[in-house]
């Protein structure tokens, strides 16, 4: 666990002021800074300044320091908060020196615990905005988007610094903590977005799960994003900010008949990122741990105590720390294309093409593909790609569903549509995500219907690779119809691809489904 407190052993790797915590990912707690009377304790690394007078006076300290190369996940900066407290406000700086080519320089997160502590999975949350802010505030009526309004109770809080990466030199801080003092406001009670919007019954819907807005990295408000989504032809979209969730209550007034907001969080940790889609509204899950710390099992139970499903994000993404190392045992789907198709979209889907086989042959459990913008700021469009879900309504129970049965296809635009099955000799028929229960010398016709697409091919998939393509017509808009038995092909599924841009590599994604299976087994 990541205790505050828990040993009082000095090393001078981090300066006079460090503390070393041992902990899932590591942590570091620094000395405590004391707004109690004009004592810091820090050995002379401290500065403090005071201004006003009476009950809404405040005062300010900074401390400063070093963190070497190889410094842990986390590292705390204790702070005494005393009665009477309005307001916290912290700001923070640090440098960045030029690095040699090939090395990473600086880069430092930061989020905020209350008096209730630092523990994994523990209460103490207030906020977490990463590297996209350098100040904020949190009061009883009001915090900044990432925060959580709540009262300032005394007690000792802690600023939480992440040393994302660390340049040779080290990376040199400054904080600033100033306390107003005052009378709290009331809290506001949150207001959630409704489970379940008018829909069109049993449909298709269209939605984007994985957005950010200014409650995290992003630039758009919400009011923005639910504009957009609207403008793209999407029914439902997930909020899903880094490691918070203060944007759940941020969307009063932006739901309809015609929107449904579900309410979630990207778990960004150092070994992957994961989009906990569709909880309960006020969940928070806890991103302070990597692979080798064996907790992403208790959290992924979590997200789905709390109603929402498991879905590895970007898992073959180049960023620093993106790429998913906690293997898919808990996925419930995965996010196979990532905005703007890329090179690594198109790893990931043969990626989780090779996973089909085993589920295909067994009838066991298979993970579903999804699609989603990730977007954070103009020019990313809202709803490219999106992922377009069977349910039996628009509501939250009914859209988990569908995407956790696999009863969805995943398209560029709404623009795109699309409609897959087989069918066999007698009749019989299975859609995406379902199986066709027939002998394995039985003739089975696989038929894909597009709509939107200009200047496509269809490519039908199996457990061989790709056995059958087809240009579509030039509008874009026909049929594709495909004979096979269930001894050639145990699943096939779906691609619609762009003329390739680079001769000898595949064009990029305009839609993909989920497999049909074939065969008795499972």
């Amino acid at each position: 666990m990541c205790n505050d407190h828990d040993s009082a052993s000095s090393t001078d790797g981090l300066g006079r002021r460090a503390l070393l915590v041992t902990g899932a990912a590591g942590a570091v707690t620094l000395s405590t800074v004391s707004f109690a009377s004009a004592a810091t304790g820090g050995g002379g690394s401290d500065e403090g300044t005071e201004s006003g007078t009476g009950a809404e006076r405040t005062e300010s300290r900074t401390v400063r320091g070093t963190l070497p190369p190889g410094s842990p996940d986390f590292v705390y900066l204790p702070v005494e908060v005393p009665r009477g407290v309005r307001e916290i406000h912290v700001a923070y700086t640090y440098e960045r020196p030029a690095v040699p080519a090939g090395t990473q320089g600086n880069a430092l997160d930061i989020g905020l615990f209350d008096e209730r502590g630092t523990r994994l999975g523990g209460r103490g949350f207030r906020g977490w905005s990463g590297g996209a802010r350098t100040e904020f505030f949190v009061r009883a009526d009001a915090a900044t988007p990432g925060y959580i309004p709540g009262p300032v109770r005394p007690g000792t809080w802690s600023v939480a610094l992440g040393p994302y990466t660390v340049a040779p030199q080290g990376l040199a801080y400054e904080v600033t903590v100033t306390l107003t003092f005052g009378a709290p406001g009331e809290t506001p009670a949150p207001v959630h977005p409704p489970e379940r919007a008018k829909g069109r019954g049993r449909a298709w819907y269209r939605g984007d799960c994985h957005l950010h807005s200014v409650h995290s990295d992003g630039r758009r408000t919400p009011a923005e994003i639910a504009a957009l989504a609207r403008a793209a032809g999407l029914d439902f979209i997930n909020t899903s900010e880094h490691n918070t969730h203060s944007a759940h209550g941020a969307w009063a007034g932006l739901w309809g008949d015609d929107l449904l907001i579900l309410t979630g969080e990207e778990i960004t940790t150092r070994n992957g990122h994961v989009v906990a889609l569709g909880m309960d509204g006020g969940t928070f899950v806890d991103w302070r741990y990597r692979a080798r710390d064996n907790r992403f099992g208790h959290y992924a139970r979590e997200v789905r105590r709390a109603g929402g499903l498991v879905v590895p994000a970007h898992p073959h993404a180049t960023c620093i720390g993106c790429n998913w190392k906690f293997g898919f045992g808990e996925a419930d789907a995965v996010e196979v294309w990532n905005g703007a198709y890329t090179p690594d979209d198109e790893v990931s889907l043969a990626d989780w093409d090779s996973t089909l086989v085993a589920a295909a042959r067994s009838g066991g459990a298979w993970t579903p593909a999804m699609g989603s913008s990730d977007a954070h700021r103009d020019p990313d469009p809202v709803g490219t790609p999106q992922t377009v879900v069977l349910a039996d309504d628009l509501s939250r129970e009914a859209i988990l569903a569908g995407i956790r049965a696999g009863h969805s296809y995943v398209a560029e635009s709404s623009k795109v549509s699309l409609s897959f099955g087989a069918a066999d000799a007698r009749g019989r028929h299975a859609g995406i995500g379902d199986r066709l229960r027939t002998a394995d010398d039985s003739p089975v016709t696989v038929r894909l219907e597009v709509t939107g697409a200009p200047g496509s091919t269809v490519h039908f998939v199996t457990d061989q690779g790709t056995l059958h393509t087809a240009a579509l017509p030039e509008s874009g808009s026909g049929a594709v119809e495909w004979r096979t038995t269930a001894a050639y092909a145990t699943y096939v599924r779906a691609e619609v691809r762009h003329a390739p841009k680079t001769p000898g590599l595949p064009g990029a994604l305009v839609a993909f489904t989920n497999p049909v299976f074939l065969g008795e087994r499972g």
